[in-house]
């Protein structure tokens, strides 16, 4: 009995804490949209970015304003939606493909630098915090085991 106890308590405090970091998660990515909605040329150039024409800030406000805003929505709706953790556990996969994507270039071309690098490292941390808290059972399934 206190062991079923003890292990709904700690399952509480995971999906709670969980879901107060999908909701950072998805504030956080809101605010970068919206700063490169604002000011893309400054961001761009802090990304070591240089977009150039229409195509250049197109693709620009694709990945920074659309993958972004898209990225929130979904960790957004994951902290809503505690009862179907496969909706974080695709939230933590869209974090985490930046670090990854940056770690695999760092291969031909090194690691970020700067400003950058902490960013990496912050969506590194929040990504597998994130697929850590996940509710018990497997990862990326539709729900937790009982």
């Amino acid at each position: 009995m206190a062991v079923s106890i003890a292990r709904i308590a700690s399952s509480t405090w995971r999906a709670r804490l969980r879901g107060q970091l999908l909701s950072v998660a998805a504030s956080a990515q809101s605010l970068a949209a919206l700063a490169a909605l604002l000011d893309p040329d400054r961001v761009a150039d802090a990304m070591g970015l240089f977009p150039v024409g229409v195509n250049g800030y197109s693709q620009f406000y694709a990945l920074y304003v659309g993958v972004r805003l898209a990225t929130a929505g979904l960790a957004l709706l994951a902290a809503r939606q505690g009862d179907q953790p496969i909706l974080g556990d695709l939230a933590a996969l869209f974090i985490l493909a930046q670090p990854v994507g940056r770690f695999v270039a760092a291969f031909a071309i090194g690691l970020p630098q700067g400003l950058l690098f902490v960013v990496s490292g912050i969506e590194l941390a929040v990504g597998l915090a994130l697929i850590g808290l996940r509710p018990q059972g497997r990862f990326l399934s539709i729900r937790p085991s009982p």
